[in-house]
């Protein structure tokens, strides 16, 4: 066969494989762009952060630069008590700011015009970060930026917040990028019977600013898009995540237990060896019980993976 065939099958094969993928991924961001965000995008974008994965800000995947979710029951500044406590989405001095306040165009037209003319969120300077609030003006969405309307610091938040009012989602879903879990996992249930199983599935308007959206490749274990709603033990996470045979006997998911680091909660070292070799023991029918899972540290990988499973809802 002469070359030109060659040629111009492999500009054939280039322009069909650059149509599907225009059709795959180009395509579809228009469609996103004109939906209305709904609270559970602007959630989800604002606890996860500009991105979530590899990228110039954290190329290790160690959870770097992430915001963190607090819940704030006082007035920062003045320490009054608010009507209701309020979730403020806290990004620190250099943070990179989420895609709502970098590209608010993503947000839909309605939530986009309240969020510039009543919650400032284009008002922001990176280098001194800034507070975030999911409000409603009528029935109508928006974000706010409590910095520039409120004077709400990130450094006046996190001083008031105790650390059992913060969720470190975006950090949490770092994890869940690098280690794989959207292997097995998915978190777009389809619509058939998973209504019934795993919840419904989402709509157009909850992925406005998301990136990446994590839909997962397969499905080779339960869907998790509302596994905080199904499962909200904080305790059985703890166990599945350290060892999933502790609650399930026959489950096929590695154990994650490295992600507690070197140190429980108390600062004292973990003995994997130790609790390996008595966890043997116990399947082995030695002893009764098996051995208990060593509190995880406030600031380890393990918490902010399961608060991001909690998250979701």
């Amino acid at each position: 066969m002469n070359f030109r065939e060659y040629k111009i099958g492999s500009r054939m094969f280039g322009f069909c494989l650059g149509g599907s993928m225009c059709i795959t991924l180009f395509l579809p961001s228009f469609d996103f762009r004109s939906a209305t965000s709904t609270e559970v995008a602007l959630d989800k974008q604002l606890s996860a952060g500009w991105e979530t994965g590899w990228n110039v800000y954290d190329p290790l995947m160690l959870g770097a630069n992430k915001p963190v979710k607090v819940l704030v029951k006082a007035d920062p500044k003045t320490g009054a008590a608010l009507a209701e406590p309020v979730y403020a989405y806290v990004y620190q001095p250099g943070t990179p700011m989420p895609n709502a306040a970098d590209h608010p165009g993503n947000l839909g037209e309605s939530v986009e015009k309240l969020s510039r003319e009543k919650g400032h969120i284009t008002d922001f300077n990176k280098a001194t970060g800034a507070v975030y609030l999911i409000k409603k003006d009528g029935g109508s969405l928006y974000v706010e930026n409590a910095t520039a309307t409120m004077n709400w610091t990130p450094s006046d938040v996190m001083a008031k917040a105790a650390d059992a009012d913060m969720q470190h989602v975006g950090k949490g879903k770092t994890m869940f990028v690098r280690e794989g879990c959207w292997w097995c996992h998915t978190l777009l249930p389809e619509e058939t019977q998973d209504w019934q199983v795993f919840g419904a599935p989402p709509y157009l308007g909850d992925f406005n600013g998301e990136s990446p959206t994590a839909f997962g490749s397969d499905r080779k274990a339960p869907d998790l898009l509302h596994v905080g709603s199904r499962n909200s033990s904080k305790e059985w996470m703890m166990l599945h995540f350290f060892n999933p045979r502790l609650v399930q006997p026959h489950s096929i998911m590695p154990r994650f237990d490295y992600l507690w680091g070197d140190k429980d909660a108390n600062g004292q070292a973990i003995d994997f060896a130790k609790w390996r070799a008595e966890y043997d023991d116990y399947r082995a029918g030695k002893r009764v019980n098996p051995p208990d899972v060593p509190a995880y540290a406030k600031d380890s990988e393990a918490r902010a993976l399961i608060d991001f499973m909690l998250s979701l809802k």
